[in-house]
């Protein structure tokens, strides 16, 4: 679905990732991690359109994608979250799923201001679509609540479904673990088993949780100063020892696969 070729960028001097091969099958899990600052959400932006490479390119499902722009690329059926929650703290958790609905809810500017009969009528799918995908994931009771008004990790879930409202086929996480304890850590695993099972969907995710990745992924890249450390399994990644050098250091002589 998703490939990397030779994807480098570079900021004046510094290069934040370089020559990156990444692929991602049909309704894959693959994790990609890293110390911080290895260059992971730099890759994400890449991907999605924020950053264009300096060298290389991005295709999905052979189309080149690499000078699209981001709402071109999540047409195409890219979606994304962000490491930082960004929800419209403003809006309700029903019609910030809503913004998500409206990439595919296609009405004019006239429609839209004279409320013509198409436009409730797109209006009226794409509130009921936003209800159903709520009720999935638990959240339908709060729909006409404040979105900030939910629990940390509830948050978490309704920026996910407000990505999922736009029908995407690969789903990208950064670091949707970040800031919960070990249940609200474990329940997310859970959930998106689930979405991706329910939505058929691949997800592309970025976390410092090893439990998550390591419970959740397929497979997975390792980042270290924009360089591709290792790839492979979860299995395979826990026991190399560029990843635990990377992660711990390179005097931990004593340091095992179930440290990481």
């Amino acid at each position: 679905m998703l490939e990397c070729h030779h994807t480098t960028i570079r900021f004046g001097g510094l290069t934040a990732v370089k020559d990156l091969n990444l692929k991602i099958n049909d309704g894959e899990i693959v994790g990609l991690i890293g110390p911080n600052g290895a260059g992971k959400t730099t890759a994400f932006n890449i991907i999605t359109g924020v950053y264009k490479p300096t060298e290389g390119n991005v295709t999905w499902d052979g189309i080149d994608i690499t000078k699209m722009k981001p709402y071109q690329i999540t047409k195409l059926g890219l979606a994304r979250t962000f490491q930082n929650i960004r929800l419209f703290h403003e809006m309700s958790v029903l019609e910030n799923v809503m913004v998500g609905e409206n990439l595919r809810n296609h009405v004019n500017l006239v429609s839209s201001v004279l409320h013509t009969p198409s436009y409730r009528t797109r209006e009226k799918i794409a509130t009921e679509h936003a209800l159903s995908l709520l009720d999935e994931v638990d959240l339908k009771e709060y729909a006409q609540d404040n979105a900030v008004s939910l629990p940390y990790g509830k948050q978490r879930r309704l920026e996910i479904v407000r990505a999922l409202a736009t029908r995407p086929k690969l789903l990208l996480l950064d670091e949707p673990a970040a800031g919960m304890n070990p249940k609200e850590s474990a329940e997310l695993m859970g959930f998106i088993r689930k979405i991706r099972k329910e939505f058929n969907i691949s997800i592309l995710l970025i976390e410092h949780h090893m439990q998550v990745v390591m419970g959740i992924c397929n497979r997975m890249y390792v980042l270290e100063y924009g360089n591709t450390i290792a790839e492979g399994t979860p299995q395979e990644i826990s026991s190399n020892q560029k990843v635990i050098d990377a992660y711990l250091g390179t005097d931990n002589d004593d340091i095992t696969r179930e440290d990481i």
